[in-house]
């Protein structure tokens, strides 16, 4: 197995936990900031399910032994893992329908990543940070948590995006780092209005908490069989930029989740649309090695204009078409 590769992974062999009541363990990755995947054991499941059957109590603990840290560095950038994927039923990474339904895999993909050095923090729900708190994973780590994932994938109520994740409130007591919503507007669909009115509380709640939100905009559409879509064009994403920035009775704590148009050189025209800062996300990209290399090339050109901030990624570095896992959030953060 190379270095940095996450495959033929077998969980549940090694156990990664510290006797009850004590939260369970794994290599720190604040504390092995050039680990490979030879140094992240298989994620002991019968340990996890352990602690959350007897003393499911160890997860508030462990958030409130927690190490924090302020949302941006020195650098003032951020890299950030997106696995908030599968509490919408989405487990698929290009042609592979169920390539994130093993949450042990996943897991594990998610500590050897978080373990290298220049990632911030990650961005997930409920379940998988309760799993990372008890894995030890996210100490001196940006913890963001998902907040509307009723939107679920391919339903007819998807664009009736309820928040059944997070609360502003969830996340202040955890001690949690910021929020994240999708936001998807779709001009023939009413279930978007209700979407825009639940993420301007959401944006007024987090606001009054202090805690930053970033807001995922997109104008979506159904095509003809049905399938909803994300319009990447430059006049949309620019529209879903002005609608996005203008929800809720202050801005102060709104960040934006932006993708790279279609055509990456209007990125600087579109990005002229709001003065908030805002954070470029990866996307589904594929299986084929050459999608990855054409991601991060748009990546590259719009991490230089000036409300970018950094990266929001999930699927395209936790499962490269590779499987080197190291090597794909390594140039990710080289990027930066």
């Amino acid at each position: 197995m190379r270095a940095g590769r996450v495959e033929g992974t077998t969980p549940g062999h090694a156990s990664t936990a510290a006797p009850a009541p004590a939260p369970a363990s794994a290599p720190a990755p604040s504390s092995t900031p050039t680990s490979t995947a030879a140094d992240i054991p298989p994620v002991d499941v019968a340990e996890l399910v352990r602690l959350r059957t007897r003393h499911p109590e160890a997860i508030a603990e462990a958030a409130a032994r927690r190490t924090r840290r302020p949302l941006l560095g020195p650098s003032g950038r951020l890299m950030i893992l997106a696995a908030d994927h599968p509490a919408r039923g989405a487990l698929g990474v290009g042609d592979r329908k169920f390539a994130m339904a093993n949450r042990a895999d996943l897991l594990r993909r998610l500590c050897l990543a978080l373990s290298r050095p220049g990632v911030d923090g990650v961005l997930a729900t409920a379940d998988i940070l309760d799993d990372l708190l008890l894995l030890g994973a996210l100490d001196g780590k940006v913890v963001m948590g998902s907040m509307n994932r009723g939107g679920l994938q391919g339903a007819s109520f998807e664009l009736d995006d309820r928040f059944t994740g997070h609360r502003p409130e969830d996340l202040a007591r955890l001690g949690f780092d910021a929020g994240k919503l999708l936001l998807r507007i779709d001009y023939d669909d009413p279930g978007s209005l209700n979407t825009l009115e639940s993420t301007a509380r959401a944006v007024d709640e987090m606001a009054a908490r202090r805690l930053p939100l970033f807001v995922e905009p997109f104008i979506s559409r159904r095509g003809p069989d049905g399938r909803l879509r994300n319009d990447l064009s430059a006049e949309a994403v620019t529209r879903s930029i002005a609608i996005a920035s203008g929800l809720g009775g202050s801005s102060a704590y709104t960040w934006l989740k932006v993708p790279v148009t279609e055509n990456p050189d209007d990125m600087a025209e579109v990005m002229a649309a709001s003065t908030l800062p805002a954070v470029l996300l990866g996307g589904d990209i594929g299986d084929a090695a050459g999608n990855q290399a054409a991601a991060y090339e748009k990546w590259r050109g719009a991490l230089h204009l000036p409300t970018v901030r950094g990266l929001v990624v999930g699927r395209s570095l936790l499962y490269p078409a590779d499987g080197d896992v190291a090597a794909a959030v390594d140039t990710a953060v080289g990027l930066l």
